[in-house]
């Protein structure tokens, strides 16, 4: 982001409304700052940000009368593009605007892990640790996103992940027990991420207004790996099917208890390791500003 593009985001803002300007410096500061505005009274938080700025912002605004809208200002804004928004963040201003004239603003629901609500997804065993292996190098992620992510990858599955044993066991409703789990990602909305400009659909199921999707991995060797990921550039469904995964859609709540601590990360975020997680369906927890419908991602190609 440029101070050239900060001033011409505000100016458009402006033109209509009575804008505060706030500038986060540190972890969860997005969410003082969120919290202090639905204090107020404040109609509307505009936050522009990567996935994790929005989850912080979601945190302090979940619960309260007041609408977040979202601008995109990170390497990969998964939940910006979800919602339909251009990458550009000029262009997104353009379209938050109208929808705000136009008054779009929906209750929808949201995911927790631990408490913790997420926006688009809770990721669990070797995605965490991908993440983490990302955020030791931050300093590079505005300038290399995608082939960091991709090398973080690579990096985490020879050396920084046990794949010799499971790591967890995934309790789902009914009492269904899912105890060899390597692997798992808990949907709030698809897709679950992007490479470049294609989505990664593994839960098409999961919307606003239905309950939590899991896929749930039982290997990680690397035909497994490949398979899901190449099903997952299309609509997902070999993914969901495949003889070692487990996939379910709208549970209202479910466990995920370790072999062992586990790491975790919510909306991209990592958040380091548990040996427990209660996931939960939250509806209607965020007010938030949604775009034109016209400006919405086309269905992906089925496979």
């Amino acid at each position: 982001m440029t101070a050239r593009t900060r001033v011409v985001i505000r100016k458009a803002l402006a033109a209509d409304h009575h804008v505060e300007i706030a500038e986060t410096s540190r972890r969860g500061h997005a969410t003082r700052l969120a919290q202090g505005a639905a204090a107020t009274g404040t109609d509307v938080v505009v936050v522009l940000g990567g996935d994790g700025t929005l989850n912080e912002a979601a945190n302090g605004l979940a619960g309260s009368g007041t609408a977040m809208a979202v601008l995109p200002g990170g390497s990969t804004n998964v939940f910006a593009r979800t919602l339909g928004l251009p990458n550009e963040p000029i262009e997104a201003t353009a379209v938050v605007l109208e929808a705000l004239e136009e008054g779009a603003i929906s209750r929808v629901g949201l995911g927790s892990a631990n408490g913790r609500y997420f926006l688009f997804h809770t990721g669990m065993g070797f995605d965490a640790a991908v993440v983490s292996q990302v955020e030791r190098r931050s300093g590079l992620k505005r300038y290399a996103g995608h082939p960091l992510y991709l090398y973080a990858t690579l990096s985490t599955w020879h050396r920084h992940y046990d794949r010799t044993r499971p790591r967890f066991a995934v309790h789902l409703p009914g009492g269904t027990v899912i105890d060899d789990a390597y692997f798992a990602v808990c949907c709030n909305t698809d897709p679950y991420t992007y490479m470049g400009k294609r989505p990664l659909h593994l839960a098409p199921d999961a919307t606003f207004d239905k309950g939590l999707a899991m896929l749930t991995l039982r290997s990680l060797s690397l035909p497994t790996i490949l398979s899901v990921t190449a099903s997952a550039l299309g609509s997902g469904r070999r993914a969901r099917r495949h003889r070692l995964t487990d996939y379910r859609s709208d549970l209202s709540s479910f466990r995920v208890r370790g072999h062992g601590p586990f790491p975790y990360q919510v909306d991209g975020d990592y958040l380091g390791e548990v040996d427990e997680l209660v996931l939960r369906h939250e509806p209607e927890a965020l007010r938030l500003v949604t775009p034109s419908p016209s400006t919405a991602p086309s269905a992906p190609p089925q496979r």
